[in-house]
């Protein structure tokens, strides 16, 4: 009995921090089922049935063939009858216990078949046991052919509860603006696997007990909705989710320490963070929520679109899609797919048409105009010309990227959907954000989450290889679709549009996801670049004039974003490198874009794709796994350098708006103010406002720079001696560090006193090194959000070569200062921005 006097031990534990147990572990489950032979008790029972993890987690394969040695009549225990084992098996979702359940279908054992069908009926991840299914079903087995009807009929579907026509709900409402850091801390993100310890940290850093706040609501018994003005903008999604719906969700029988459901209201809700409610099983509605305050009690009508407070309708609103009340009644988004294809499998084997139990998608009529960029690569996906605005799509995912903050969610989602391999033509995992400063966690992570990628045949990167964009970038093709669990998976060629580990978990494991076309956003630039202007200015440049002509406001409440939820489409600047590319693309993560395109000619996509054929090839001779999904990569990439065509837009396409910014009138650096990246302002304006000027901190790093960034930084604090600033130096990948050792300008950044750090994500994402409580801080990160760098920091974001001055001063330089200083870098510019083509770089090696 040492085993459950250990685990009362560790209930205690996790009872102190508000929490319940972990999932057993194999280990664990093995002493369970030993001692449920020898003495069964109702606990033992219970930890069995609802304290193990299902899908194809090391515990579900020990509780399986457990179980199904008691459904097989191989052994007999006393508390667990054989149709009772296959009953518990249905818990499983998937995986292990799929085989046995049909195989349980031609028992001798009249009850053993009825519990198989039973189960089998509501078990959706079934994958290429359908086909014995199936095989059965022709041999005329009774039980298979029932299975295979109620398959066809969805009764897996039908069984469930339809969405109430009124929910009464308590608010819980955060005014203002929620991201995704108030409610997934990163300084917490070791825990995010762990989502009922994680989710004690949320709104920790925003706002006074609100986990207090939020039990004493439910104690007015109706469930408690999640309310803001603005919600769920930033990275981590998954992870934010998964703590608003521990808090506010419901239970999943079997599946421990996860719950589903949960309601939330905004006015503007972050599009990746709706998209992630619905895969969650969750309600995201947006309306006006003006006139809801925390303790209101709201009625929610939500086929009428009203919501009601005191008898009176004080917002009204649409579903969206049309389809969500299919996708809450199924659970979420991803089984609601799942479960229609294998409807959709099931009734083509019986010979029967189309069923009408589902929602059909709304889809927009054709309205005969041309398509642009990004509508004409979705459609590739989808095998047609172009994707109209309001199209439900599920096109090919030919690159899916995971990171390793929320990789352990990945990793668990993946386990619950039952999958031993990818289907994605490339899946790869990186190690940026925990490569610096691992916990305990992290490093347990590193040791066994690699593995668990290369053997589904992904890509596993290494602790300290870099920043995951700066390596994905590097495995796309052109003109492709792609996802990743991080807002910042933005392509530089081809199109991507990021989720949260759930919906990439689904990509990598199907080669596709569900997609609701965006309308899209159309910036062009014209003009030329001028003296002292670099491309993060450009970046801030797209806000500048988005508030200019009323498109954006920086206000939360009734707040203006032309880009939220759209597609940002850029063009005007053919010409540019594709590391170039990446800077505007990847800052649509700011502008709570879904995805963003930039228009190149063939050029620099041919000039990029000739250096990463030689980067990959060297990461096959350095023992990269998967080393065939790598190898196909560089194939495929290889044909297309045969004959190298892009997709162009057509002439006539349709945009939700078209901005037009004159390069010729930008002069001066534009920065992005404390503490949001929607906050831009020039130098000037800058120094002319109440803005704090004095500098603590200067971070260069993060996946917003590249190698010619830190050779500018390096020729503008060339000579100057140490910097009065504490300044942070992070290059974005491990091939960048070894060049610019070699070039020497590690040897300059020595000089200035600057602080090295490992490559990776470093500062940006504020789980590892925190800079001073209190600094105001010039950062060429992604993001400024409240507390995201450190503790009630300000922070200002822009150019590696405004930061190389702001170091130096000490302060936000006049226009003038700024030429000044960086007029060291004129009439070096090829070399300084030149960027790391492998295969100019003889025999180059890994």
């Amino acid at each position: 009995m040492a085993f459950l006097e250990e685990y009362k031990a560790h209930i205690l534990e996790r009872e102190k921090l508000g929490v319940p147990p972990l999932p057993l572990s194999a280990k664990q489950t093995v002493e369970v089922v030993e001692l449920i032979k020898s003495n069964s008790t109702d606990e033992l029972l219970d930890l069995l049935t609802n304290r193990v993890s299902p899908g194809v987690d090391d515990a579900a394969y020990v509780k399986a063939a457990f179980l199904n040695d008691i459904a097989s009549e191989k052994i007999s225990v006393n508390a667990i009858s054989p149709a009772r084992a296959v009953e518990m098996m249905g818990m499983m979702l998937g995986g292990y216990n799929v085989k046995p359940q049909v195989d349980a279908l031609t028992s001798k054992n009249s009850e053993v078949v009825e519990a198989a069908k039973e189960a089998l009926k509501h078990t959706l991840l079934v994958y290429d046991a359908f086909n014995d299914v199936e095989e059965l079903y022709k041999t005329g087995n009774s039980a298979a052919v029932e299975v295979m009807n109620s398959w066809a009929n969805a009764e897996w579907f039908s069984s469930k509860p339809a969405l109430a026509e009124k929910i009464t709900v308590t608010v819980f409402k955060v005014p203002g603006e929620t991201n995704t850091d108030d409610l997934s801390p990163a300084s917490e993100a070791f825990t995010r696997s762990d989502i009922p310890l994680h989710a004690n940290s949320m709104l920790a850093a925003k706002m006074q007990n609100p986990l207090e706040t939020i039990k004493k609501l439910k104690e007015q018994g109706h469930t408690v909705a999640y309310v803001g003005d603005v919600v769920g903008t930033g990275s981590s999604r998954k992870s934010g989710v998964n703590s608003v719906q521990w808090h506010m969700g419901e239970d999943i029988a079997g599946v421990p320490n996860k719950r589903t459901g949960g309601i939330v209201l905004g006015s503007i809700i972050a599009p990746i963070f709706f998209a992630t409610c619905e895969d969650s099983g969750a309600l995201p509605l947006e309306l006006d929520v003006s006139q809801m305050e925390t303790g209101d009690v709201v009625d929610i009508f939500p086929y009428k679109g009203e919501a009601h407070k005191d008898g009176k309708c004080i917002a009204t609103f649409k579903l969206n899609p049309n389809t969500i009340t299919d996708e809450v009644r199924a659970g979420g988004r991803i089984p609601l797919i799942i479960g229609r294809g294998l409807t959709q499998r099931a009734r083509g084997v019986l010979g029967l048409g189309a069923t009408d139990i589902f929602l059909t998608p709304e889809q927009p009529a054709d309205n005969a105009k041309g398509y642009t960029l990004a509508q004409k690569m979705v459609g590739k996906a989808c095998g047609m010309a172009g994707v109209r605005p309001g199209m439900y799509v599920e096109p090919t995912t030919s690159t899916v990227g995971s990171q390793d903050t929320t990789g352990p969610m990945t990793r668990d989602e993946i386990v619950e959907l039952a999958a031993l391999g990818f289907s994605a033509d490339l899946v790869m995992q990186s190690f940026c954000h925990t490569a610096a400063y691992p916990k305990p966690s992290d490093i347990e992570m590193h040791h066994t989450l690699p593995e668990f990628i290369s053997k589904r045949s992904g890509v596993a990167l290494r602790p300290g290889d870099g920043v995951i964009h700066s390596w994905l970038n590097r495995m796309v093709l052109p003109d492709t679709v792609g996802t990743g669990a991080d807002s910042h998976t933005r392509f530089p060629i081809g199109i991507s549009f990021p989720g949260g580990s759930g919906i990439v978990a689904f990509a990598g494991v199907t080669g596709s996801m569900p997609l609701t076309m965006p309308e899209s956003v159309l910036v062009r630039f014209k003009g030329e670049l001028q003296p002292g202007i670099t491309l993060r200015d450009l970046v801030n440049a797209i806000p500048h004039q988005a508030i200019k002509e009323g498109y954006l406001t920086v206000e939360k409440k009734g707040k203006k974003n032309i880009f939220a939820g759209r597609i940002l489409e850029i063009e005007g600047m053919p010409n540019m490198k594709c590391e170039q590319a990446f800077e505007l693309s990847d800052a649509s993560a700011e502008r709570s874009a879904a995805a963003c395109t930039v228009l190149l000619n063939e050029e620099p996509v041919i000039e990029y794709l000739k250096s990463n054929v030689t980067l990959l090839e060297s990461m096959i001779e350095a023992g990269y796994k998967d080393s065939r999904t790598i190898a196909r990569r560089v194939e495929k990439m290889k044909e297309w350098l045969v004959n190298p065509t892009l997709m162009k837009p057509d002439a006539n396409a349709e945009y939700a708006a078209i901005i037009e910014i004159d390069l010729n009138t930008i002069t001066e650096p534009i920065l992005a103010c404390p503490n949001d990246p929607d906050d831009v302002a020039t130098l000037s304006e800058v120094l002319a406002s109440s803005r704090p000027t004095k500098i603590d901190e200067v971070f260069v790093g993060s996946c917003m720079t590249n190698i010619g960034h830190y050779r500018a930084l390096g020729e503008v604090l060339r000579g100057e001696g140490v910097v009065p600033t504490k300044l942070w130096v992070c290059p974005p990948t491990k091939m960048d560090e070894k060049q610019l050792t070699e070039d020497g300008y590690y040897t300059v950044f020595g000089e200035a006193g600057a602080r090295t750090e490992i490559p990776g994500c470093s500062l940006c994402m504020g789980n590892q090194a925190r800079v001073s409580d209190g600094a105001v801080v010039f950062s060429t990160s992604t993001r400024n959000f409240d507390n995201r760098l450190g503790k009630d920091t300000q922070v200002y974001l822009g150019s590696a070569e405004l930061a190389a001055v702001c170091s130096m001063l000490g302060r936000i330089p006049t226009k003038e200062e700024y030429l000044e200083k960086t007029n060291k870098i004129v009439g070096k510019e090829d070399e300084i921005y030149k960027y790391l083509n492998f295969n100019l770089i003889k025999n180059y090696k890994l």
